[in-house]
């Protein structure tokens, strides 16, 4: 099962770099706006992290704690990407939320043992 973990987990990490890398990339052109970039980030993230809270490990789980939290931001920020998608420009502080989400995301993942 580790290489099924190893996959997911890697997969999860280019949804992480497609929806910051798209972020990061609306944000310095100016054009603050949602795009297939972050969209699919997000998507992936949500799935992957789902698929990596399954007991694939022998008895090294995740606490159930951090799964759910890590699990409540990826909704909240695909919520926020999902929706606002079509629109021509996203509120700036919208848009700075949603990369300050997925920064806290990271930073739960990384730095809760």
């Amino acid at each position: 099962m580790e290489p099924l973990r190893l996959i997911l987990l890697y997969a999860h990490l280019i949804g992480f770099a497609l929806l910051l890398g798209g972020a990061a990339a609306q944000y310095v052109t100016g054009r603050i706006r949602i795009n297939s970039l972050m969209l699919w980030g997000a998507v992936l993230q949500v799935l992957t992290g789902i698929g990596l809270s399954a007991p694939l490990r022998d008895g090294d789980e995740p606490a159930p704690a951090k799964l759910v939290t890590k699990l409540v931001i990826g909704l909240m920020i695909f919520v926020m990407v999902f929706f606002p998608r079509k629109r021509e420009q996203v509120n700036r502080g919208h848009f700075l939320a949603i990369i300050g989400l997925t920064l806290v995301n990271a930073a739960v993942a990384v730095f809760w043992r």
